[in-house]
């Protein structure tokens, strides 16, 4: 049986959950999942180790993430990290790590996992994973589709198509995020999951898709693989100048809509993408007033509220509230953020804002 490998997804730019997360620590970074003690990132590492071992897990990041990135990973090789020296979106990231693991095993399939999404039953998770693998070697591109539990405008969506073998089924369309009237259709249909941005497939038969539907991307890979033998120093100047250069474009839509076959595993797994503040309140667990923290607060006449304590040092403090309802404290060492839950997507605007003045410390 062919090898499989993981190719990790940890960018970022840190905006929907600042002020913890930042340029220089993105949210796959932080411990926002179901343990206090693990990064997002470590706990992806941990889901898939019965699938996968460390020695076959790549992590593709930004290259001033690399550090950081291996201070969260520090059970991985230090060849596990893969540092992007630009940033260009999903597809060509993708390719790069493909033509290492082909090098590495001309045989292998990998599997492609976001580093920054929760996964609440993770025995769940690997069984649709391995069905995933399975469907890879046997030749398909293959994707994961979440079952969809409400109407989210937020999230791309997958339509259905005819069951391939218990399991599995074609993908007719790849659909972009809906408004909400379509997005009621999509989910009363039945015909339709998320799309979770997991993707599985032979490193080789990756690469010639690639060549197909993105020449340019295609030849830049080329190019980096005819480096790989001429010395690291040689490798990393090429993998800049290729980047620097190639333009940026998902592999949703530089690739995957235009595939004729791909096959899709529907599943439910208690997914999230923790796109905001208000998720990880949503998935945190709460007293009996609603209120949730990842530390020790005092509450008082006060509900559904989120308190997140990531100030450093012993002697940090407790966090209290009087008073408040449906709204989320954030305090770091720098910064303190107070927002109504349902407004959690506004953060951005926070960020702008600070864009514009000039603080860029505090980015």
């Amino acid at each position: 049986m062919s090898q499989a490998y993981a190719i990790i997804l940890a960018g970022g730019s840190g905006t929907r959950f600042w002020p913890a997360s930042r340029k220089a620590l993105p949210k796959q970074l932080l411990p926002l999942g179901a343990s206090r003690d693990l990064t997002l990132i470590a706990e992806t590492v941990q889901r898939i180790l019965p699938l996968v071992p460390r020695e076959r897990i790549l992590i593709a990041t930004g290259a001033d993430l690399v550090e950081a990135s291996r201070r969260a990973l520090p059970e991985l090789p230090s060849n596990a990290f893969l540092g992007e020296p630009f940033a260009r979106n999903t597809a060509p990231c993708i390719a790069w790590a493909a033509s290492i693991v082909a090098r590495r095993d001309p045989a292998a399939v990998a599997m492609v996992l976001p580093s920054d999404h929760r996964i609440a039953d993770e025995p769940r998770f690997r069984e649709i994973a391995t069905l995933a693998l399975d469907s890879a070697r046997a030749g398909a591109i293959t994707t994961i589709g979440i079952e969809a539990t409400r109407p989210d405008t937020g999230y791309g969506y997958i339509e259905l198509g005819d069951v391939v073998r218990p399991g599995i089924r074609r993908v007719l369309r790849f659909v972009e995020k809906p408004d909400r009237a379509r997005a009621q259709e999509y989910v009363a249909s039945g015909r339709h999951v998320w799309n979770g941005g997991m993707f599985f497939f032979r490193a080789r038969q990756m690469l010639d898709e690639i060549r197909r539907h993105l020449p340019a991307l295609a030849d830049g890979i080329a190019s980096i693989e005819a480096s790989a033998h001429e010395g690291a120093e040689r490798e990393q100047a090429v993998v800049r100048s290729v980047f620097e250069q190639v333009p940026a474009v998902s592999i949703d839509v530089g690739l995957m809509e235009k595939l004729e076959t791909i096959h899709v595993v529907p599943g439910s797994f208690g997914w999230s993408d923790l796109g905001s503040w208000e998720s990880a309140w949503d998935l945190a667990e709460k007293d009996a007033q609603g209120n949730a923290g990842n530390a020790p607060f005092v509450a008082v006449d006060a509900t559904n509220n989120l308190l997140y304590d990531l100030r450093s040092g012993p002697k940090r403090g407790v966090m209290t509230i009087v008073g408040l309802h449906d709204v989320c404290v954030v305090q770091t060492d720098d910064a303190l953020l107070v927002i109504p839950r349902s407004r959690s997507q506004d953060v951005r605007a926070v960020v702008a804002e600070l864009a514009r003045r000039g603080e860029h410390d505090k980015l």
